[in-house]
């Protein structure tokens, strides 16, 4: 798009002048004006057997290109590609617009190599730095710009990021709008869709959907998490090994529905360089398995999505075997639930923060409700499950609401804290949370839980509801 827009060498205005770009002043002043060069890292790369010899191939196609456009100016002996972009300026007038994408796959290969890193930033810079036949560079890449010593090597970009978008924010990915409409176009239940591939926020837009999961979705019909099929999965899997204090109970917190804070600008921009589990989670963001909340500067699971791929990442990894047998005890919590089996309920309850599996600290309601939620992982199968929502005369604690097609019943769960589980089902019937039900018929479980501080025990009470 951005090298039809600007090349010279083609005419695309019928492209783009019934867009929006078409309706602003300076749409004419840059369309198809400048000689415009599309570098794609990661090719070069590929053909190429180490870093010096993939700059060295890089300069000679390119200038080699020039040279068949300007035989007379570029003769094929200049050895730097910026020495070639300044010959044909001075004698053409005409500016470059430089288009880089996966700019960042040197750090993602040599990602242990920070003197090959440290030459590739070196010849961007010599390339793009106080260059002024280039108007513009565009980079694009998973990575921010690599800050190298006190300041960054391309320090004269400006950045826009998975942890600040600013003005590109609604082209992160698909807006709600536009999820909508692809699910009346293509059949599929927006709520659905929503529940899987929702839950990135930023300050200038509320929703923004992970668009190749969309449309892998659409096209095929089905809600799956499409994300195994992409070189950052193991990427997820070798972060989550690093055991740096905090990461794990953080990572478990998220699990459960909970946010962790951050601090993002302490991240060096690489894929090695960690010091706390800020750095990890900042790292996780610009992956997109987590989501940034700048207003909070917390981060979370955005969906049902990546929460599956944080739990099969989890499957198998040594020091995570704690988490992942509570994932599998949370099948059976769910199954006891629905049974009515109060008892087994709160033993199981009781398992998940016993001594040898305790993960998350007790110490109030908000973080008992983290390790509910987390107890009933599973249900995300079946459930859309909503913290502090709006019913009747308050907020209930936990609604499940049943997915399209289920045939299991809707669950409002109130926590007490130090109190009783029967004070919880008493709650939930005098400030009517069942209210948080609107349009749905049929059972519901009322389940009351308390967790004693004194016995270090869980208390469950379920009753039965229904609604026509």
């Amino acid at each position: 798009m951005l090298a039809a827009y600007y090349d010279k060498s083609c005419d695309s205005r019928e492209l783009f002048e019934n867009r929006a770009i078409g309706e602003t002043g300076a749409f004419l002043t840059h369309l198809n004006q400048y000689h415009v060069i599309f570098l794609n890292m990661q090719k070069f790369l590929s053909r190429s057997d180490s870093l010096e010899s993939m700059v060295e191939y890089l300069q000679e196609k390119v200038i080699e290109e020039i040279r068949d456009e300007y035989p007379t100016v570029v003769r094929g002996t200049e050895r730097y590609l910026a020495e070639a972009l300044e010959q044909v300026y001075a004698s053409s007038g005409i500016s470059f617009v430089i288009i880089i994408d996966e700019w960042d796959c040197i750090f993602r290969e040599y990602r242990h190599d920070t003197a090959v890193q440290a030459k590739y930033l070196d010849f961007l810079r010599d390339l793009l730095k106080d260059a002024e036949c280039i108007c513009l560079a565009y980079m694009t890449g998973i990575l921010p710009v690599k800050k190298y010593g006190t300041h960054s090597a391309l320090n004269m970009f400006d950045e826009y990021s998975m942890t600040n978008p600013e003005v590109l924010a609604p082209y992160v990915g698909f807006t709600e709008a536009e999820v909508r409409e692809l699910c009346e176009i293509y059949g599929l239940e927006f709520t659905e869709v929503q529940r899987w591939y929702d839950g990135y926020h930023f300050r200038e837009i509320a929703h923004i959907y992970n668009p190749k999961s969309v449309v892998d979705a659409m096209r095929r019909g089905r809600l799956d998490s499409y994300w195994t099929h992409t070189e950052t999965y193991e990427a997820l899997r070798i972060y989550l090994e690093i055991n740096l204090d905090g990461l794990k109970d953080g990572i478990t917190n998220m699990l459960g529905g909970g946010r962790c804070r951050i601090n993002p600008r302490r991240f060096q921009n690489d894929m090695t360089t960690f010091h706390s589990r800020d750095d990890v989670f900042t790292l996780l963001v610009h992956l997109g398995y987590l989501a940034y909340d700048w207003e909070g500067q917390t981060v979370l699971i955005p969906n049902l999505e990546i929460a599956k791929e944080f739990k099969d990442a989890i499957e198998g990894l040594g020091h995570w075997g704690d988490v992942a047998k509570l994932l599998v005890v949370s099948e059976e919590l769910l199954k006891d639930t629905i049974n009515r089996d109060a008892e087994s309920v709160a033993k199981k309850l009781d398992q998940f923060h016993s001594e040898e599996t305790s993960i998350l600290s007790y110490n109030d309601e908000n973080a008992l409700s983290c390790v509910i939620s987390l107890a009933y992982f599973s249900a995300r199968k079946d459930y859309t499950l909503v913290r502090e929502f709006p019913a009747g005369k308050g907020f209930s604690d936990i609604v499940f609401f049943p997915r399209k097609g289920s045939e299991k019943p809707a669950m409002v769960v109130e926590l007490k804290w130090n109190r009783s589980a029967k004070a919880a089902i008493k709650q939930i019937k005098e400030k009517q949370y069942i209210q948080a039900l609107k349009g749905y018929q049929g059972e519901v479980l009322l389940v009351g839980i308390n967790y004693s501080r004194r016995t270090k025990k869980h208390q469950c009470v379920i009753e039965e509801a229904h609604l026509v």
